[in-house]
């Protein structure tokens, strides 16, 4: 079995309102999994830069970078290519700028935004919900 690296970037993108603090997850699936934006850094873009045009992609979503969240390394097997890959995703912290859940890509089921504690009990992964908590935490948000 050939061995690959992959280097991804991402983001939780985030909304203060008068109900308190939001913010946007993806589903895939059919709903069996939700989590973060996320996608490969392409040859030539930064970390930042991925992580602002996944989330654009991903969640039809614009933001402006807050700070890097942190990073989530994980193993995976892709029997069609016949590789294990090492993956290492940067995550950041998105404040909303615009942008509409409509226009998401094809990769992504739905896009929803939603009160950070239902956030934490809809992600799928739990490193995914351990940057959620920062998030919280870092933003000051109730919700």
């Amino acid at each position: 079995m050939k061995f690959k690296r992959q280097f991804s970037s991402g983001g939780i993108v985030f909304r203060k309102t008068g109900a308190g603090l939001r913010v946007a997850l993806i589903s895939r699936e059919g709903g069996k999994i939700w989590c973060l934006p996320k996608g490969l850094i392409e040859k030539g873009e930064s970390v930042q830069e991925t992580a602002l045009r996944e989330v654009r992609e991903e969640t039809g979503l614009i933001g402006k970078i807050v700070r890097k969240l942190g990073d989530v390394s994980y193993w995976y097997v892709s029997d069609e290519e016949g590789t294990k890959f090492f993956k290492k995703v940067s995550f950041f912290l998105l404040k909303h700028q615009g942008g509409n859940t409509r226009h998401h890509d094809f990769e992504v089921d739905e896009v929803a935004w939603m009160p950070v504690e239902k956030a934490l009990r809809k992600l799928t992964y739990e490193s995914e919900r351990r940057l959620m908590l920062r998030a919280k935490r870092l933003v000051g948000g109730a919700g």
